[in-house]
């Protein structure tokens, strides 16, 4: 199993987080999760609002709030989900700030899958193989190579053309970059950096 203080350099935001909420051993469960260590694994997305509603839970105990059973998964589905109308979202956010929460504080620090993923790839050396991986690494090839042949073709036909006299041109370099605009978030990612990633940027605002 991987360690916290297996990879130098600054702490990620998922660390931070664990250490200012005292929630000791739970990167320990994160990574056990994850890798299926403890039974089925779990996603990344899965994780991220595991470890949210953990964050949600600790703000509350702080303030001295005493959830209930399942009011926290509540109080973080109102906050986080899909499903909820800016009414009653708005009505959470009230609820946590009348039981004594800093709630831009805490939904500050609620975190993405993406900044789990770092966390548990970088900073605790978590290692992954499970065929939705070789799944990602497939498709991620499938595009370089394709870009590789268009690279190849047009090099080709270019050099053909010129020296047929038909077109004019110096010394040049293909270059195939193969772009992918989100609508949603408005983030743009060449095709394989974007795979490689996880994601775009729809859930990166909490992310380092």
């Amino acid at each position: 199993m991987g360690s916290a203080d297996s990879t130098p350099g600054p702490r990620s935001k998922v660390e931070r987080v664990i250490e200012e909420y005292g929630l000791e051993g739970l990167g320990d469960e994160l990574e056990r999760r994850w890798t299926g260590a403890s039974g089925e694994r779990e996603s990344l997305r899965s994780l991220a609002d595991r470890f949210n509603r953990a964050v949600l839970e600790a703000a509350l105990d702080e303030a001295g709030a005493s959830p209930l059973d399942g009011e926290v998964e509540n109080t973080y589905r109102l906050l986080r989900g899909d499903d909820v109308s800016p009414g009653m979202q708005t009505e959470a956010r009230r609820q946590l700030e009348r039981d004594g929460v800093d709630r831009e504080q805490v939904e500050s620090d609620f975190v993405s899958h993406q900044a789990i993923h770092t966390y548990l790839r970088e900073h605790r050396g978590a290692e992954l193989e499970t065929e939705e991986e070789s799944r990602v690494e497939k498709e991620a090839q499938t595009i370089r190579r394709l870009q590789g042949r268009i690279s190849v073709v047009t090099e080709s036909g270019l050099t053909r053309l010129a020296n047929a006299g038909d077109i004019t041109v110096g010394e040049f370099e293909v270059l195939t970059d193969v772009q992918v605009y989100c609508a949603d978030c408005g983030s743009q990612y060449e095709a394989v950096e974007l795979i490689e990633r996880g994601g775009c940027d729809c859930e990166s605002a909490d992310a380092e």
